[in-house]
């Protein structure tokens, strides 16, 4: 789990993986989805350094947590952590990748991704098809034409691959100064096609004020429905 960010995009003091929603941080409700899944055995989670807002947290529905230290970029962080993972985490063994604020992750989600990503021989990630209509802007940001939105689709997270395989995908993109913004995008630079597993559409990213709105409804709500 990267999470060493400053969420500057967000506009907040504090970095938005550790905003409050639903009673819980960001990151806790993410730790809590993946740990309550009974497919996953701990976490490793990336952290800046000498970051002052980290619960301190070992453990987590029964489940080990582990840190390191993370990097300026995503990949920086997800390449420190795979890393650190202790040596039994062999190279063939699957690892997920999950952004510290996206705290809505269904366990139906989860459950489909790793059940397909272990019958893949590349792995898979979480994604959505786009559904809404998509322009391309001009230099004056005027819409100077309409994209097929056929093929398209809105990669989310958790992403699944082997560890080996990712760790090799990211340094490889590294020795070039290639910009890889998420996991399948390193793997797709080696010409690996990870499988695209429809994942729910309210499994957002929380970036602007807004969406830590959306996400405290949707957390909310998911907690009424347990309750009934």
């Amino acid at each position: 789990m990267p999470a060493a960010g400053r969420g500057s995009r967000f506009g907040a003091g504090t970095p938005k993986q550790y905003l409050q929603v639903a009673g819980l941080t960001l990151i806790e409700h993410s730790l809590r989805a993946l740990l309550g899944h009974p497919g996953i055995d701990a976490v490793m989670v990336a952290l800046a350094p000498d970051d002052p807002f980290w619960a301190g947290w070992r453990e987590m529905e029964g489940k080990p947590i582990y840190t390191c230290i993370g990097g300026a970029e995503r990949a920086d962080s997800v390449l420190s952590a795979l890393q650190a993972l202790p040596a039994t985490v062999s190279d063939d063994q699957w690892v997920l990748v999950h952004d510290a604020a996206r705290p809505c992750l269904r366990s139906s989600d989860l459950s489909r991704l790793i059940a397909i990503g272990q019958a893949d021989p590349i792995g898979a990630i979480l994604a959505a098809p786009v559904r809404d209509t998509i322009k391309r802007a001009d230099d004056q940001l005027r819409s100077s034409m309409t994209e097929s939105r056929d093929q398209l689709w809105r990669a989310l997270t958790p992403q699944m691959f082997q560890r080996g395989g990712l760790t090799r995908a990211l340094q490889a993109a590294m020795r070039v100064g290639a910009k890889v913004t998420d996991e399948a995008m390193a793997m797709e630079r080696l010409g690996l096609k990870p499988r695209l597993v429809e994942g729910s559409e309210d499994n957002l990213k929380v970036t602007t004020p807004a969406d830590l709105a959306l996400a405290e409804f949707i957390l909310k709500r998911g907690a009424q429905q347990e309750i009934r």
